[in-house]
């Protein structure tokens, strides 16, 4: 069963870096769905269960994803090249490749989202869409295994260390305002009723 759109995370809005971790396992879940479906169906009628996962994951990187690159792109990264920290020259290193990588990955998903569309669309793909789908998608794994390993295991470690709290409150204040979700206690979950600051 894939992960659904609007699902509990681990993190809240006060965990900003262990959120946008848990974007990551979201992003290889539908993506492993995505997969899954293009090998098995390979372009044939889709069941009604394998309809509604592609639609599924389709819309979580249409909708969920940009915001998770906007997070990354406008409130991490831009906070990591102000950092006076040598550690933050190592960090920016990283930054420069993930940045190229966020673009690469755009524009695959666009291919990807067309030939989705198409497929749902007209209930089947033509031999060469479906062929065109699977090397999307096998470029987007790539792609990702490397940009994730990165991120959870280097960046997100390295901004633990070098961000202040402070810093760290307001990535997760902008993360949270672009979901259009208003924090008033630094404990709501995204997507959970929001408790009144004393």
């Amino acid at each position: 069963m894939p992960i659904r759109i609007g699902q509990r995370p681990d993190h809240t809005f006060d965990e900003p870096l262990g959120l946008l971790s848990d974007c990551h396992r979201r992003i290889e879940q539908f993506l492993r769905v995505l997969v899954t479906i293009a090998e098995r169906a390979d372009g044939r009628s889709l069941t009604p269960s394998q309809r509604a996962d592609l639609e599924a994951a389709i819309a979580y990187f249409a909708t969920a994803a940009p915001k998770h690159t906007a997070d990354e792109e406008e409130s991490l990264f831009p906070r990591l090249r102000r950092s006076d920290d040598p550690a933050a020259a190592r960090a920016l290193e990283t930054v420069a490749r993930l940045e190229h990588d966020h673009a690469e990955a755009d524009r695959h998903h666009r291919a990807v989202e067309t030939l989705v569309t198409r497929w749902l669309a007209d209930g089947v793909l033509e031999p060469g869409d479906s062929r065109d789908l699977r090397r999307h998608l096998n470029a987007l794994g790539k792609i990702y295994l490397q940009h994730i390993a990165i991120e959870d295991d280097e960046l997100f470690p390295a901004a633990q260390r070098l961000l202040t709290a402070d810093q760290v409150h307001e990535i997760g204040q902008e993360m949270a305002a672009r979901r259009s979700i208003p924090i008033t206690a630094r404990t709501a979950r995204p997507g959970e009723p929001l408790k009144k600051s004393s």
